[in-house]
């Protein structure tokens, strides 16, 4: 049996971003699975705008969707902007789900937010399991948040909390338990 393919991505542009080193964290986690680790910025995508679109997807959505379509199953991180995804993030989601193919049709995903507030990034993953119920992607129920993230990983990106570590391990491994089902059942 092939491992399943897990596209990772971050919901933040800043280099530094706590997302990225929970998305870190949680990709070697993923033990056994092939993942498929990508930076928003390599894209380029440009807002999104009907009129760009009638005159073709621009190369990075092409891109982009190509990558989430090659994927069983999605770890996102994403931070809380204004008890919201960011809107640079919503904007990738919103490009790759254009016609003539929605990507994220039929996958699975584990959504996570790093917060140095108490709450998080929790209501940006509410915001998040809305968006993909809509484009008929699976968000299994467990979810990891981090809050006060600007004390919760130590030198090296690693988590400080082993209870928070565990939860994320737990997370993980259930992610790719439904994925592995899901795929094997197609």
């Amino acid at each position: 049996m092939e491992p399943i393919k897990i596209f990772a991505i971050a919901g933040a542009l800043r280099a530094g971003s706590f997302n990225r080193k929970l998305l870190k964290v949680a990709v070697e986690k993923a033990k056994g699975a092939s993942v498929d680790f990508a930076d928003l910025k390599e894209f380029d995508l440009p807002l999104y705008d009907g009129d760009l679109e009638a005159q073709g997807l621009p190369p990075g959505v092409v891109r982009l969707k190509e990558r989430i379509a090659a994927a069983d199953g999605l770890l996102i991180a994403t931070p809380e902007y204004n008890w919201s995804i960011p809107g640079t993030f919503k904007n990738a989601i919103d490009w790759a789900s254009r016609p003539p193919s929605n990507p994220f049709r039929g996958k699975t995903a584990l959504i996570m937010a790093a917060s140095p507030g108490q709450f998080g990034g929790m209501r940006s993953l509410l915001a998040l399991r809305q968006v993909f119920v809509t484009l008929g992607l699976f968000t299994i129920p467990q979810q990891v948040t981090v809050s006060f993230a600007d004390n919760a990983f130590d030198e090296s990106g690693q988590l400080i909390d082993p209870k928070l570590d565990a939860q994320l391990q737990k997370a993980v491994e259930a992610f790719i338990s439904v994925t592995s089902a899901l795929k094997n059942r197609n």
